[in-house]
């Protein structure tokens, strides 16, 4: 492509985005339609401005694995454990409900056994661009069926990789060759994969920071950025090398950097390209749709399209309740899942070279799962507005507020705002409560407490809950971006309201700390040290001192703490004061200990347990 063709396209991507998804958005048709549309109206079956819509697509991938990235960025191993039975469970039973009412209408139409179970299973896979985009516009991922969606993507990210493995063996069936011939060449692509993995985990776990330290350490920041873009697509690369999905293997990154104390610097330096990308995805998307076959075939591509989506919509639907969906929510997680994913296009191109689909069924497959991306927000559209007339809407609009002058607003009303609450309600003090899980606030309400429905970050909702006059705000809430993004909302815009908030770890006490909240209690740090002072009463020590050997760790702790946040992004330095102030808390402990032992003339009840207990384990 020459230079002058590469910035008139680059001008019409532009130029077609900026006009049609404000319109878009203006008609509250959502930013993805609006990138769809403009697809359609610049590509070769439109005003034919691009010519190579499979190009574009090919390079738009990108912003698909720097959006699996960011997902990543946001998970820790633990909590991706915590998705196991999400992921294999309701993935498994998600795939399988789709794929075999999809492959049964396959054969119905015609195509041989092997092609039909194919079929199936692509049209099974859902778009993680669109759902995931669509998603994050509605704030849908904290909900449950937002969580349940991510893990049923997640699982078909890595259900893609055996599957696109399987079209050559069914290829070599249909075509009556013996598909034993190629163990041995599966043997090595199975140590390919493996060997990817390893390699990805290392890196991500052992090389990753050391460099990342490396790079943050010149000062310049573009040049960070393009290491963190680097590292990113390189990972990428080496997975597309084994046949692994470029998206799994970036979000795989992720998980590993979750923990990093770089997260959020790589998360804000991916996030612009991120954006641009994914809209360029839609846009190819847009673009990819063939006018032509769709007015040479007009009933059978409405044939295939309704008909793939309503199968798969019926079986999404049919399985919500058994993955954790709530039945309310049920056609919701429908209609976000029924369209067909962007693996389906890579799938069926594999499929065309090995000649498993007959005549033009390739196109005709790849023009259905275009059309049924497009067809997403409109379904999502009709939904809400099913829901809005049936007059049980599922993202519903926030609880009205009847007494917006209570002087305590809580956001978050799980197992930490309720005890919080409680205390507060048992005193006297009223709150107006606010959280975003309608089964939660379901099962609260039996109890008796008066919870609203509403998401907390939303400005319109903390000015009808009183922020501009509440003499506080308790923020409780579970998730810590959540959490700071509230912070953020309130800071900007109720800047007087004092904020006393719950940490989850460590490193969220240090993200609020470091925007000026002054009251910030870490859930389980209490509760710990009461135990603590309980383990050393039930080892002899006598209360009084234990108590006092509580406060002043609690109060050495809340010290140190304070003290490493100017330089916490360095770890080296938080390393070497955590290290010191550890020696200076035993130090001091010592000290007073003697000097009980001096002034009561015993520290302990036992000298055996004087012995038992030595300083260092204290």
């Amino acid at each position: 492509m020459s230079e002058t063709s590469m910035l008139s396209s680059t001008i019409v991507y532009l130029g077609a985005a900026v006009v049609c998804v404000p319109a878009a958005k203006a008609l509250r048709l959502g930013s993805v339609l609006g990138y769809l549309a403009a697809g359609c109206v610049i590509g070769p079956f439109g005003l034919g401005l691009i010519e190579d819509p499979a190009a574009t697509l090919r390079f738009a991938e990108i912003g698909v694995v720097l959006m699996l990235f960011v997902i990543g960025l946001e998970l820790d191993i633990h909590h991706l454990w915590t998705l196991r039975r999400a992921v294999f469970g309701g993935g498994t039973a998600q795939l399988v409900a789709a794929a075999v009412p999809l492959g049964l209408g396959a054969l119905a139409l015609g195509l041989p056994w092997q092609a039909a179970l194919v079929t199936g299973l692509s049209l099974g896979l859902s778009s993680t661009a669109v759902s995931m985009q669509i998603m994050g516009e509605k704030n849908l991922l904290p909900t449950p069926v937002g969580r349940t969606a991510f893990a049923v993507l997640l699982f078909q990210d890595i259900a893609a990789i055996p599957l696109l493995g399987l079209v050559p063996f069914l290829a070599q069936a249909s075509a009556g060759e013996a598909p034993g011939r190629a163990s041995g060449l599966d043997a090595v692509a199975v140590l390919k994969v493996l060997g990817a993995v390893v390699t990805v985990v290392v890196i991500g776990r052992f090389l990753t920071r050391p460099l990342l330290r490396i790079v943050a350490r010149t000062g310049q920041r573009e040049v960070f950025s393009a290491f963190t873009l680097l590292l990113v697509l390189g990972i990428a690369a080496l997975m597309a090398s084994v046949g692994i999905s470029m998206a799994l293997g970036a979000f795989l990154a992720g998980v590993l950097l979750a923990g990093s104390e770089y997260r959020h610097a790589l998360e804000t330096d991916i996030e612009p390209f991120r954006g641009l990308l994914m809209g360029l995805f839609f846009i190819a998307v847009g673009m990819s749709v063939d006018f032509g076959l769709l007015a040479r075939e007009p009933l059978m591509m409405a044939l295939i399209v309704l008909g793939f989506q309503l199968f798969k919509g019926l079986a999404l639907a049919a399985i919500a309740r058994l993955i954790g969906v709530s039945s309310g929510e049920r056609w919701l997680f429908a209609a976000l899942l029924a369209q067909g994913g962007e693996f389906a296009f890579v799938v069926f191109g594999v499929a065309r070279s090995a000649r498993l689909l007959p005549g033009t069924w390739d196109a005709r497959l790849t023009l259905a799962v275009a059309l049924s991306m497009a067809l997403t927000p409109v379904l999502l559209i009709l939904h809400d507005r099913w829901k809005a007339k049936s007059g049980a809407q599922t993202e519903r609009e926030p609880d009205a507020i009847e007494d917006p002058h209570a002087p305590v607003i809580i956001a978050g009303f799980g197992r930490f705002g309720q005890i919080v609450g409680r205390l507060l309600f048992a005193s006297g003090v009223k709150a107006t409560v606010l959280d975003h899980d309608p089964d939660r606030i379901e099962s609260l309400r039996a109890f008796g407490f008066k919870v609203h429905y509403g998401d907390a970050t939303r400005i319109d909702l903390l000015r009808a809950a009183g922020a501009d006059k509440a003499r506080l705000f308790v923020l409780a809430v579970d998730d810590p971006d959540t959490s700071v993004r509230l912070v953020e909302t309130l800071k900007e815009n109720f800047p007087k309201l004092p904020i006393v908030s719950r940490a989850r770890d460590v490193s969220h006490w240090q993200r609020l700390r470091a925007l000026d909240i002054a009251v910030v209690e870490r859930e389980t740090f209490e509760s710990a040290i009461l135990v603590g002072r309980r383990a050393l009463e039930s080892l002899g020590v006598r209360p009084y001192e234990a108590r006092e050997r509580a406060d002043l760790f609690r109060n050495h702790n809340v010290r140190t703490l304070e003290e490493m946040l100017p330089s916490w992004e360095d770890e080296r330095e938080r390393t070497s004061r955590a290290r010191s102030a550890r020696e200076q808390l035993e130090q001091q402990m010592k000290q007073d200990r003697a000097d009980v032992e001096r002034q009561a003339g015993r520290g302990w009840h036992s000298d055996e347990v004087k012995a038992e207990l030595p300083l260092s384990g204290v």
